[in-house]
C-alpha cells in the first residue's frame, strides 16, 4: 500500500519512518501528482498557518478535500487543526473533513509541551499510549458522528469519523507503532 504523507512542512518524515518499519511504501506529497499515487493520506504536526498558506499556494485544498472525502486521512496535532471544520485565528478556512472545533495551542506555549500517557481504543481494546504533546490542541467540541477514540486524563485526544483519524499528539514520536497500524488497518 502506499501511504502519502503531506510533505510541505513539519516532520513528515518521522511519519515515514513509521510507515516503513510496518512494511508500506512512504510518498512525500507535495503536488497532486503525487497526491493522486497515495491510496491514504497523513497530514503531520507542524505549524497549521503555514501548512494552509501553502495548500493555497500549492492549489491543493480541493484536490485534499476531495482526496478526503474518499479515501482515508489521518491528522496530528497541526494536521488535525487543518483537517478540522472550526478554528480559530486561522488566515484561511481549515479544510472541514471532520466535523470538530479545536483550539490552538491549547496547552501553551512551547515551553509548557510535554509526555504523558493517554489512553486509546484501538479496535475495541483501550490501551496505554505515550502521547508527546507539542503546542497542541484541544477538541472543544465534536459534531455528531465524530467518535471519540483516545483520552489524556478527561481531555479527548483522538477522534474519527468514517475515514478520518485525528490526534491532539504526535503519535510519530513515540517507539509504538500501534497508533499508525490501526489508522492503516481499519481506515478505508
Amino acid at each position: 500500500m502506499k501511504i502519502g504523507i503531506l510533505a510541505l512542512q513539519g516532520d513528515f518524515y518521522k511519519h515515514g519512518e513509521v510507515v516503513q518499519k510496518l512494511g508500506h511504501d512512504v510518498l512525500y506529497v507535495k503536488d497532486l501528482a503525487t497526491l493522486k499515487k497515495s491510496d491514504k493520506l497523513i497530514i503531520p504536526g507542524g505549524e497549521s498557518t503555514t501548512f494552509l498558506r501553502l495548500i493555497e499556494k500549492l492549489k491543493l485544498r480541493d484536490p485534499l478535500v476531495e482526496f478526503g472525502r474518499t479515501k482515508s486521512v489521518m491528522g496530528t496535532c497541526a494536521g488535525l487543526i487543518t483537517l478540522a471544520t472550526q478554528v480559530d485565528g486561522l488566515p484561511f478556512p481549515p479544510l472541514g473533513l471532520i466535523d470538530i472545533n479545536v483550539e490552538r495551542n491549547a496547552y501553551g506555549r512551547q515551553i509548557n509541551s510535554f509526555i504523558d500517557e493517554v489512553r486509546v481504543n484501538l479496535s475495541g481494546d483501550v490501551v496505554s499510549f505515550e502521547g508527546v504533546f507539542i503546542r497542541a490542541p484541544k477538541i472543544q467540541k465534536r459534531g455528531q458522528g465524530v467518535r471519540e477514540l483516545g483520552w489524556h486524563k478527561e481531555a479527548v485526544v483522538m477522534v474519527a469519523n468514517e475515514n478520518i483519524l485525528v490526534t491532539t499528539f504526535h503519535p510519530e514520536l513515540s517507539d509504538d507503532l500501534r497508533l499508525h497500524e490501526f489508522f492503516i488497518n481499519n481506515f478505508n
